[in-house]
């Protein structure tokens, strides 16, 4: 069931990030492979962003 836009504004990709950032930075795990994943805790947030995982 969709709900809103197919894409996320400034602000929401900005929030989904910093807070996804802060998960892992608690000790969530991550929900892609670390063998390709960027190292900063950042990087990471946006690249599980980018894969659709998120």
């Amino acid at each position: 069931m969709p709900i809103g836009p197919k894409w996320l504004t400034k602000f929401e990709r900005a929030r989904v990030i910093g807070a996804r950032a802060l998960q892992i930075a608690m000790g969530a795990p991550t929900l892609i492979d670390m063998s390709t994943a960027p190292k900063g805790l950042f990087a990471l947030a946006e690249a599980e962003l980018k894969a659709g995982v998120l």
